[in-house]
């Protein structure tokens, strides 16, 4: 099994020949290599998460993959077949296992209204919590995509994260709105608590992969 970083939030997981694409959003380079995908997972409806354009794109070449979502997906697509999901639910589309959790995003502002968001644990391996500091409980996390840069967050609450999760490996992501200055220094902040833990972290660029 094999996870590529795409640009901003979104990444591939790639196991015996079939893909799952994780939110392909404004910010990401238009897919046009998605032959395989069965399934893509969007966290919430934010444009940097998903666009109908990146959408119409992966069903071109895979007229039957199966789209999920929290409800906020599911009105924001419509048009689109999203299989609405919400924390507890599993989800299997063969070779990978999906579980749900959390439900909401993170404040940005209280004058900006919250939307329903998504985390997602993939082959009991692989953990992702959109848009949200949601923690799963109860999981021994292998790899975790540990966001970078946001207007919802500042790297204390990060770290703060990244320590509850404790994964054994992490990679950045959300960092598009940042610059290579901050790139760097949110990779650092973020190497040093995981690899207090006893992690490892990996500032992979996008085009670069990890083996699970």
């Amino acid at each position: 099994m094999n996870l590529t970083k795409l640009e901003h939030a979104a990444f591939v997981v790639t196991d015996e020949g079939s893909r799952l694409i994780v939110d392909p959003g404004s910010f990401t380079t238009p897919i046009t290599d998605a032959a395989g995908t069965v399934a893509v997972v969007l966290t919430h409806e934010h444009p940097d998460h998903w666009t109908p354009e990146q959408l119409e794109r992966i069903r071109s070449i895979n007229p039957d993959v199966r789209i999920f979502g929290p409800a906020g997906v599911a009105a924001a697509a419509e048009g689109f077949p999203v299989e609405v999901v919400s924390a507890g639910d599993e989800i299997e589309v063969a070779p990978f296992r999906l579980r749900f959790f959390g439900g909401t995003h993170a404040v940005i502002h209280p004058s900006i209204p919250l939307v329903d968001n998504v985390g997602v644990l993939i082959n009991d391996a692989v953990y992702y919590g959109g848009d949200s500091f949601t923690v799963p409980e109860d999981v021994d996390v292998d790899i975790m995509a540990v966001p970078a840069g946001a207007p919802w967050l500042k790297i204390s609450e990060v770290m703060d994260f990244a320590t509850e999760v404790a994964p054994r490996r992490s990679f950045p992501t959300h960092e598009m709105v940042l610059s290579r200055i901050g790139k760097n220094m949110s990779n650092q902040r973020i190497a040093d608590v995981v690899e207090a833990a006893g992690g490892q972290h990996f500032p992979l660029e996008p085009g670069e992969s990890l083996e699970i």
